[in-house]
């Protein structure tokens, strides 16, 4: 028997880095998943093929949080598909361009509050009446520890997470005790993206914390299934931050 057996999750930005791995942590404890994707068809078609793979069935929808069109639009193919939902996870987002405040653009602040914040107000508006009550519904939102330490050269990512903090507790105090809402807010996580894009200095600079390692979308994952779970159900409105001592909170 697994932790999530006869539960369907919906995970956005799902088809890779830290949103795949949460949807195969899900998947190998007996979820259903549906994810969204923005570009990469290839990579989504095979994280589809991974997660079939498990026992479970697999969804993917294109879809860009941002836009209010594409959300209502995966929101009708889901209820469609499964009639209800288990499980939300508000993961997709982007970290945007490193620049000062001066020199950014609105239009680059807008993109990243579009997706990581504005996003996350969307797929919540529109999927929460499609989760199930019984077992208690769920919203994982993810956020990161720089919410709370802030980085120069990040002010719109920043200020993005530490909003999906504050809507976090919100949204807590709103749909409590019938759906349980938390955050998930990783330290420096060893994705894709980060091996193919960050220099190796970067990368070396990630790693100076108590525990000298980047972490893994494996203990992501492993932290949202607990969170998922019924051994989660007397979290409501934490804060969560598997960071590898990078900051303590």
């Amino acid at each position: 028997m697994g932790k999530l057996d006869n539960r369907v999750a919906v995970i956005t930005g799902g088809s890779r880095g830290i949103g795949k791995g949460i949807g195969l942590a899900f998947a190998k404890e007996g979820a259903d998943i549906v994810f969204s994707y923005v570009k990469n068809e290839a990579a989504a078609m095979e994280t589809v093929k991974e997660i079939e793979a498990l026992g479970v069935r697999a969804m993917a929808i294109k879809a860009d949080v941002s836009k209010e069109e594409d959300v209502i639009r995966m929101r009708d193919k889901v209820k469609e598909e499964f009639g209800s939902i288990n499980i939300l996870v508000n993961n997709a987002g982007t970290i945007g361009l490193e620049i000062n405040v001066v020199d950014m653009e609105t239009e680059e602040w807008d993109r990243v509050l579009g997706t990581d914040l504005k996003g996350i107000f969307l797929t919540s508006k529109y999927f929460i009446p499609l989760i199930k009550k019984d077992p208690v519904g769920k919203i994982i939102n993810i956020s990161s520890e720089l919410s709370k330490k802030g980085r120069e050269g990040y002010a719109h990512y920043c200020a993005a997470k530490g909003g999906v903090n504050a809507f976090t507790m919100c949204l807590a105090l709103e749909l409590a005790p019938d759906i349980l809402v938390n955050i998930i807010a990783p330290g420096p996580i060893e994705t894709d993206m980060i091996l193919a894009d960050m220099e190796p200095e970067w990368i070396e600079k990630e790693k100076d914390i108590p525990l000298r390692r980047l972490g893994t979308v494996e203990e992501i994952g492993a932290t949202a299934v607990l969170l998922a779970s019924d051994e989660g159900n007397f979290f409501c409105g934490q804060f969560v931050s598997p960071n590898g001592g990078a900051v303590f909170f």
